[in-house]
């Protein structure tokens, strides 16, 4: 089966790590291209591929002033990756308080 287009959905698009990259340095507020490609140490072209993956899923938001084109999140977007994340929450709850129940025994050993 083919796999689906990386523009598919927010989930695809963040798989690959240099897109986390901008999306995490998105997160201390608007930036232009040039300053991403200098944190990423990327080619601008690079970064203006992966930037065009997240605007086409709504991860980031594009608006001109001047020549720029600044970037900013939008957490909107990554809301069903949250959701999805979130839904397993219980279950590493369950798996820490066991192991906090063994680490208290072990310790009650000794």
């Amino acid at each position: 089966m083919a796999r689906a287009a990386t523009t598919a959905d927010a989930f695809n698009a963040v798989a690959e790590p240099r897109r986390r990259e901008i999306l995490d340095a998105l997160t201390q507020g608007e930036r232009p291209v040039n300053e991403l490609v200098t944190l990423l140490g990327l080619a601008q072209p690079h970064v203006s591929r992966h930037l065009r993956v997240l605007r086409e899923v709504g991860a980031v938001v594009v608006r001109e002033e001047g020549r720029q084109r600044l970037y900013r999140l939008n957490p909107q977007a990554l809301k069903p990756i949250h959701d999805w994340v979130a839904s397993y929450q219980h279950l590493w709850e369950e798996r820490f308080d066991l192991l906090e129940d063994v680490l208290g025994d072990l310790k009650d050993e000794h």
